[in-house]
């Protein structure tokens, strides 16, 4: 089965101002970690911490997640057009966020706000962690509504119909026209994998409910967080497989090794190390402010 995507990035308009889904896609992932960090704070889970405090910490990560988030992707994806084309690293509505740049903009912003309270970075790594999941979900489904990072071709009889991958004279068509020759059936030889769903599934839905089952009890410090960065790794590494490259940077060795893969490896690493070293690390029992 065949899917043509004809979904209006636009959300809502009124007058000049124009609402993209991938904004309230963050949004959304923003409210959801919100609410999810509320409930661990009345659990205790980051000791020490009142609500006021959580308030601050989840400011911070909103900060450095999307300032990471953009330059990563312009360091690591597409910075000579960001050279060329300065302006265009204000338009963030349209896409181009890296999550290994949110990531560290994460982490900055983690240390940041640990060492003014004087807890362990990990402690607050580890109570961060299974909020992530959801807004990574969120944001993949924003990737889907506005039809970029497309997966490749099927080769089968099922599959999704990106119209920016298509090429002319299909691509220049209008949506109805459009639409027409998807229902004679003239675009399912350019059926593709969402791969954008596949990552939303594996690094929203799985992820997530892996992280809050497996915390929903004290763990020994260095385990949830070694957790999260080894499974989004794999699943990272594994879609890639099945995922477009980046068109400026295409495949970076052997025909299929990607950006994205080189950056997952080291996190793949670190989850490993991380999950070692928790065996012999002290568990942070929980306690309310």
């Amino acid at each position: 089965m065949t899917y043509l995507l004809q979904i209006d990035p636009i959300a809502l308009s009124i007058g000049p101002l124009k609402i993209h889904w991938y904004g309230l896609m963050y949004l959304l992932g923003f409210g959801v970690a919100w609410w999810l960090g509320h409930r661990r704070v009345q659990a205790g889970r980051l000791p020490g911490v009142d609500q006021h405090g959580f308030g601050d910490l989840m400011f911070y990560a909103m900060v450095g997640v999307v300032l990471g988030g953009r330059i990563g992707y312009i360091l690591f994806y597409d910075l000579p057009t960001y050279i060329d084309h300065p302006l265009q690293m204000l338009k963030v509505w349209q896409g181009g966020m890296s999550f290994h740049g949110g990531l560290l903009g994460v982490v900055a912003a983690v240390w940041w706000w640990s060492r003014r309270r004087g807890l362990h970075v990990m402690d607050t790594l580890e109570f961060v962690a299974p909020l992530v999941p959801p807004g990574l979900g969120f944001g993949r489904i924003g990737n889907f509504i506005n039809g970029e990072l497309w997966g490749k071709l099927t080769r089968g009889d099922w599959g999704v119909v990106f119209p920016a991958s298509l090429p002319e004279p299909f691509h220049s068509m209008s949506s109805t026209a459009l639409r027409a020759e998807f229902e004679r059936g003239a675009l399912n030889a350019f059926a593709r994998h969402p791969s954008q769903l596949y990552q939303a599934l594996l690094e929203g839905l799985v992820l997530f409910l892996v992280l809050w089952l497996y915390s929903r009890k004290p763990r020994p410090r260095y385990a949830v967080a070694g957790l999260f960065t080894l499974l989004y790794g794999v699943f990272r590494f594994i879609v890639e497989f099945v995922r477009v490259p980046d068109q400026q940077l295409d495949y970076l060795a052997f025909g299929w090794v990607t950006m994205g893969q080189v950056l997952s490896l080291p996190l793949i690493v670190l989850g490993l190390v991380w999950l070692w070293m928790s065996r012999r690390a002290p568990t942070l029992q929980p306690r309310t402010a």
